[in-house]
């Protein structure tokens, strides 16, 4: 286990209160792999400049935009690039994100009416994993 990689993990798995809502949703999983020294934590949004608790956000034709229709695309870029620099410095291969996050979402994310209603596609920091070959994986699709 000492030789593997460290997984990135959404600071708000881990417990800490990094979400929009000045909240937090333990994952036992991620909180296990915090305790064995094997994972990162990290919120892409607070790197970015954005204050907890915040706005709602949500991406709407390639744009994050809060529920009041402020874009701040640029900040959770900004947030994204900060984290994946985290991510390769610390060798990351995999990360456990927040399922349906504008920043952590994997797969499926909400389309940006805030009515609850979900779309395919993926958030800013997970979307640049992606791209730099990092393995993504949710509270919802993670199996160890």
């Amino acid at each position: 286990m000492k030789n593997q990689p460290p997984i990135l993990v959404s600071a708000c798995l881990a417990g800490l209160a990094t979400r929009y809502d000045g909240g937090a949703t333990p994952f036992t999983p991620v909180l296990e792999l915090i305790r064995q020294g094997r994972a990162i934590p990290v919120c892409p949004e607070q790197l970015g400049g954005r204050p907890t608790p915040r706005n709602p956000n949500e991406i709407k034709d390639g744009r994050v935009i809060d529920a009041y229709g402020e874009d701040l695309t640029e900040a959770f870029e900004r947030g994204a690039r900060e984290a994946l620099k985290l991510a390769q410095l610390a060798g990351c291969t995999q990360a456990i994100l927040k399922a349906k996050s504008p920043s952590c979402g994997s797969g499926r994310i909400y389309d940006g009416s805030f009515s609850g209603q979900m779309i395919d596609g993926d958030g800013v920091f997970a979307a640049l994993l992606k791209k730099h070959g990092i393995h993504i994986l949710s509270e919802e699709t993670w199996t160890e």
